[in-house]
């Protein structure tokens, strides 16, 4: 195969450096390293199409971010003359997308000021707020959403709520939330906060169950969540690197 390096040049590598990038950013299985530098441009090759074709479907955002701009410019033309809550709302969800979320909080905020919003539209703000690390700014309005729906977004919101209070220190809060929420929620967020959570806690063996619970919801979903849900599954990984070293 080293042989062949020769019908590879210089396309090989190209393919092999934009592998290695892709490996960085992305962080896939760390098998992948050695398929990409031992077996030069064809393990390369190789890479790339089980990781990096697949991945193309997440950049669809981006590509949509182009036409995203010119609907921001209409809508905010559009509230000069029409104020109305559905354009603020419209326009804080294109800021949002865009990950803005100081300009798309402003948005949801008058939203919300200029009527009886519904508990989508705190959440969005919420959602916002804790895009800025402003903890103490979400926990109102994730308390409104879940007051008015306790299984609001398949009970994320609880979910963020109880990690929004153990981060601000909020402990017994957390505890009471979180134990209702894990009943019911599997998601990779939900099992890597309440694993944090019980780290802050204090409690690591109950920690690692949790972060083996996470790893092991790795090995049932479907490749492409997996790719989606992949900086979870590193940073509990990292966590329980943490816990075995503490």
């Amino acid at each position: 195969m080293f042989g062949l390096g020769h019908l590879f040049y210089p396309w090989g590598f190209l393919v092999q450096g934009l592998a290695i990038v892709h490996f960085i950013r992305r962080r896939p299985e760390n098998y992948w390293f050695y398929v990409i530098f031992f077996l030069g441009p064809p393990g390369a090759a190789v890479y790339i199409l089980a990781e990096v074709l697949p991945d193309l479907g997440l950049l669809r955002g981006f590509f949509q971010g182009f036409g995203r701009r010119s609907r921001i410019q209409k809508v905010e033309t559009d509230i000069i003359d029409n104020p109305s809550p559905a354009n603020y709302e419209e326009l804080g969800e294109l800021y949002k997308d865009q990950r803005e979320f100081a300009k798309a909080r402003e948005a949801f905020a008058h939203a919300i000021d200029a009527r009886g919003a519904s508990p989508y539209t705190f959440y969005s703000r919420a959602l916002c707020s804790l895009g800025l690390n402003d903890l103490a700014g979400a926990i109102p309005d994730l308390e409104h959403v879940v007051i008015a729906d306790r299984k609001f977004d398949y009970y994320r919101a609880a979910g963020l709520l109880a990690d929004a209070y153990a981060r601000t220190g909020q402990l017994d809060r957390a505890d009471q939330l979180f134990a209702e929420v894990t009943q019911i929620s599997t998601t990779p967020e939900t099992l890597y906060n309440y694993a944090s959570f019980l780290k802050t806690a204090n409690r690591g063996g109950e920690a690692r169950e949790w972060l083996q619970k996470l790893e092991a919801k790795k090995r049932t979903l479907p490749r492409y969540m997996q790719r989606r849900e992949r900086p979870w599954f590193r940073k509990g990984k990292a966590l329980l690197q943490e816990l075995a070293s503490a």
